[in-house]
C-alpha cells in the first residue's frame, strides 16, 4: 500500500435518522448498541465510510481506509431511538455542518443492514441449512428495508455492469435508462459506480419529465465489496446483504427483468449466476427477461461473452438472453414486453409480484463461496456435469477473481501466496483465458488509470 496518502478533510457530528428509524423498542436499541460495539464494529465502521464518501475514487478499500485512518462511528442509545457518533468523518458528507439527507438515509441503512440483522442471526431466527431458509432470509432483509413493494405492477428492472467502464459506455447507460424512466420503469443495480450510477442517473431525468415521484433507485451490495464500490448518490434505497451469494439471490428475486452492460469479472459473475438458475430444468417455464446491450464501441465485447457462453454451456444457453446492440428504445420497449409476460405467468402462477418465489434457486448457488487458493483449484471445471451445474462452478471461478481484485481477504491472500490455480478442460480454460484477457486489455479489472496485475493462474 502507497503510505504517502494524504488524509483527507473531516468533521465531528452527531448524526440522527431523517425517516422513521427511531421506531425501535428499547431492547432493540440495546441489541444495536451492543452489537455496533462489538466484534462486528470494524465491518459497521468500514461499511459506514463508504456510504460517506460517494464516488471514493479507487476500488481498492484499503485506499479508503488510509485516507481517513482516524474514522469512527459509535452507536448512541436514546429512549426515543438511536443516533451515531461520528468522529473524523469525511467533510464531503457534509454541507454547511448539516449531513447531505441522502448519505443520512444510506448511513442508517448501514445500521439495519449490517448490525440489525446480525442480531436476527445471534437469536437463531433464520434457518442456514437449507434452500428454503436462506430464500426466507433473502425475503426478510428486503422486506426490512422496505425495498419490496407489494400493491405495484411488476416494473423494476435489474441492470448490471461494470464500475470499470469508459465514457463512451457510460454515457450509453444513462441512454438506456432514460428509455426505461419514460416507460415508468424503476432501476435497481449493484449501487456503485459506471454501470450501476449511469441507468439510474439517466431514469431520474425521464422520471421527472413524466412527472413521476415515487421512484425506486435501489442499489444491493454486500460487506465485502461496498467499500470497493461505494454507493452513488442517486441511490435512495440502499441493502447491504451478508454475502456475495444472498446479494446475487435478492437481485433474482426482486427484479422483474436483466439488462446487462459491459463489465468485466464481476459481470461475468453475475451472469453465470442468473443462466446457472435459468438452465435448471425447474425453470424451463418460468419468464426471465434477460438482455446483454452496450453501443456499438462494445460490440466485440459482447461477441466474446456470447462465444464463451455457447461453448462452455451449449448452444442452448443462448435462448435465455438476447443481444442489442446501440439502440436504447429498442432494448426498452423489450424490456417493457418483457415485463407484461412475466406480470402475465405471475398470475397465472399466483406468484407475488414484489417476490419471485416460484423461480428455483439450487442449494449450492446459494451456499458461500469463500475462495482459497485450495477451493479455486479444487473448482470443477468440466464438461461431464450438467449446463446449470457447469455455469454455477464457472461463477465460483469468477468469484474468486473478483475477490482477488478489490475484497481485502482476497487481495491480501494473493499478496501472500501469489495468483489464485484455475484448472479444468482444456477447451474450457482456452476460452477463460481468452476473455479474461479481453477484459485487462480493454481495462475491465481495475478502476481507469490503475495498474492491473493478474490475480489468476489458469492451467490446462
Amino acid at each position: 500500500m502507497d503510505q504517502s496518502i494524504a488524509k483527507a478533510p473531516t468533521i465531528d457530528a452527531h448524526i440522527s435518522p431523517v425517516d422513521d428509524f427511531n421506531l425501535l423498542s428499547r431492547r432493540e436499541v440495546a441489541r444495536l448498541h451492543d452489537v455496533g460495539a462489538g466484534g462486528l464494529h470494524e465491518v459497521f465502521r468500514r461499511c459506514a465510510l463508504a456510504v460517506l464518501t460517494p464516488g471514493g475514487g479507487s476500488d481498492d478499500a484499503r485506499v479508503l481506509l488510509d485516507r481517513y485512518p482516524d474514522f469512527d462511528i459509535r452507536i448512541l442509545q436514546r429512549n426515543r431511538g438511536v443516533s451515531l457518533e461520528l468522529e473524523h468523518a469525511p467533510a464531503e458528507a457534509f454541507v454547511d455542518g448539516y449531513m447531505i439527507r441522502g448519505i443520512n438515509e444510506l448511513l442508517f441503512a448501514v445500521v439495519r443492514d449490517i448490525v440489525y440483522v446480525t442480531t436476527q442471526f445471534e437469536e437463531g431466527r433464520f434457518d442456514l441449512s437449507d434452500s428454503a431458509g436462506i430464500t426466507g432470509l433473502v425475503f426478510e432483509i428486503l422486506r426490512n428495508a422496505r425495498a419490496l413493494r407489494p400493491n405495484a405492477d411488476p416494473n423494476l428492472v435489474v441492470c448490471w455492469g461494470g464500475h470499470s467502464i469508459d465514457l463512451t459506455e457510460y454515457k450509453y447507460t444513462k441512454q438506456v435508462g432514460y428509455e426505461l424512466g419514460l416507460r415508468a420503469l424503476d432501476i435497481c443495480t449493484g449501487c456503485g459506480p459506471g454501470a450501476m450510477k449511469g441507468p439510474m442517473k439517466g431514469a431520474t431525468i425521464a422520471h421527472a419529465k413524466q412527472r413521476r415521484h415515487t421512484n425506486r433507485y435501489i442499489g444491493i451490495t454486500e460487506p465485502e465489496i461496498i467499500a470497493a464500490e461505494s454507493p452513488n448518490p442517486i441511490v435512495n434505497n440502499l441493502v447491504i446483504m451478508p454475502d456475495i451469494e444472498k446479494r446475487l439471490e435478492a437481485f433474482v428475486r426482486i427484479g422483474h427483468a436483466i439488462i446487462v452492460f459491459p463489465g468485466g469479472v464481476g459481470t461475468a459473475e453475475e451472469i453465470l449466476y442468473l443462466l446457472g438458475i435459468l438452465l435448471h430444468p425447474a425453470n424451463a417455464d418460468i419468464p426471465f427477461p434477460l438482455i446483454f446491450t452496450g453501443p456499438r464501441e462494445s460490440a466485440a465485447y459482447f461477441a466474446r461473452i456470447d462465444e464463451f457462453l455457447r461453448l462452455t454451456l451449449g448452444e442452448e444457453v443462448a435462448r435465455r438472453y438476447a443481444i442489442v446492440i446501440d439502440d436504447p428504445p429498442q432494448v426498452a420497449r423489450r424490456i417493457a414486453h418483457g415485463i407484461d409476460g412475466v406480470r402475465a405467468s405471475r398470475v397465472k402462477t399466483q406468484d407475488a409480484f414484489f417476490f419471485n418465489w416460484t423461480l428455483y434457486v439450487d442449494f449450492a448457488l446459494q451456499t458461500p463461496f469463500r475462495p482459497t487458493h485450495a477451493q479455486m483449484a479444487a473448482l470443477d471445471l468440466h464438461r461431464d456435469q450438467p449446463a446449470h451445474a457447469l455455469a454455477a462452478n464457472l461463477r465460483r471461478a469468477f468469484s474468486g477473481i473478483v475477490a482477488g481484485n478489490v475484497k481485502e481477504d482476497g487481495m491480501q491472500a494473493i499478496e501472500k501466496d501469489g495468483p489464485f490455480p484455475i484448472n479444468g478442460d482444456r477447451d474450457i480454460m482456452r476460452a477463460l483465458d481468452a476473455l479474461l484477457d479481453s477484459f485487462v486489455a480493454q481495462r475491465r479489472m481495475k478502476l481507469p488509470g490503475a495498474q492491473y496485475q493478474p490475480c489468476y493462474r489458469i492451467s490446462e
